[in-house]
């Protein structure tokens, strides 16, 4: 596929947009035709100012409406990205007529791997129906820390042993796969120990991480059970003394890449989170993120919303490449990469 130095780096892109209707999307149109991002995320809440109004979900039906005229814009064909875990982060919820879901801290708590690939493949169906192809799930972080207000608060581990959560992993991982819809493990080394939320600001787990965090990751990915990595905003000076994970080359090249031998996509979380934003900015944070060796960078437009993200972010993304300090050969990695999860997907031939 001949693509120019733009369009291949607005394939390492996911972005967010506003509007449920196509009259209403005429920037995420514009990204996808003019801009070739590689794909959207959508979210069904508003998060700027405070606001909680709709924003990309009301029915079963307006998604796939709304996803096939994103998908009719796309010269490479989208990925289409959701956080459908299930229980409190559940965006397609029983309110716009999808149906109930239950969150990996009860499927942890009932422990029957039967059950988990039950629950998951019914959510893959439902991703499926409405033209979504890429869960942004299941969480692999452990349950190592009763404090944490964003995977233990919220539910969303499966387990404080990395055995359990592996096996449950691994059944919602098969069962997405059954239904042609891509997973992506996260939140890579390991958010679960953390006793903050890097929505709000970077996080510290030095002193809480351990080694038994990465086990998840590592049975998944021994397994050839894993589509995609996302990395976690957390600061570890015992991985790396300088940066957070999701800008760090020693945790994402050494550590996922080389150590524990991952060679698919590795997803950056939102990079519109206060973890990276406030203390990088997109200048700096753009071109770290590929030197670390992440492929796809995240912007949800839903902490703080950009209309010209993409745009914006394909410029650094240009820019670093023809000073020199990122070689097009890089990008060019992270697009083969991109290309082969869509080809998976069977988005590509």
């Amino acid at each position: 596929m001949n693509l120019t130095l733009r369009e291949k780096i607005g394939q390492l892109l996911v972005v967010g947009f506003r509007g449920s209707q196509p009259e209403a999307c005429a920037i995420a149109a514009r990204d996808v035709r003019e801009h070739g991002i590689g794909g959207v995320v959508l979210f069904d809440q508003e998060m700027v100012d405070g606001s909680a109004g709709r924003k990309n979900i009301e029915s079963p039906a307006q998604v796939r409406t709304l996803l096939a005229f994103l998908q009719s814009h796309a010269r490479v064909p989208l990925l289409t990205a959701i956080d459908q875990e299930g229980g409190r982060v559940n965006r397609l919820k029983p309110v716009y007529g999808f149906p109930e879901s239950i969150s990996h801290e009860e499927l942890g708590k009932l422990d029957q791997p039967a059950e988990t690939h039950r629950h998951a493949a019914a959510t893959a169906q439902t991703l499926r129906s409405v033209g979504l192809n890429w869960n942004l799930a299941p969480v692999a972080d452990l349950d190592a820390n009763p404090d944490n207000p964003i995977i233990r608060g919220k539910r969303r581990s499966f387990a404080a042993d990395p055995e359990t959560v592996a096996r449950h992993a691994t059944e919602f991982v098969r069962a997405h796969r059954a239904h042609g819809v891509l997973t992506c493990l996260k939140h890579f080394p390991g958010h679960g120990s953390a006793r903050g939320d890097t929505h709000h600001g970077l996080v510290d787990v030095t002193e809480t991480w351990s080694e038994r965090e990465l086990v998840p990751f590592q049975r998944l990915i021994a397994a050839g059970l894993c589509d995609a990595v996302m990395s976690a905003h957390v600061f570890n000076a015992k991985l790396d003394p300088e940066r957070p994970a999701t800008l760090s080359r020693a945790i994402i090249t050494g550590i996922l890449r080389e150590r524990l031998g991952f060679r698919g996509v590795v997803s950056s979380d939102d990079m519109e989170m206060r973890a990276i934003a406030s203390h990088y900015g997109l200048e700096n944070s753009v071109p770290l993120a590929i030197e670390a060796g992440l492929d796809v960078l995240c912007f949800g437009n839903n902490l703080t919303y950009d209309p010209d993200i993409a745009p914006k972010a394909i410029g650094i993304l240009e820019r670093a490449v023809r000073s020199g300090r990122i070689p097009e050969a890089r990008i060019d990695e992270s697009v083969a990469r991109v290309l082969e999860l869509k080809r998976r997907a069977k988005l590509l031939a």
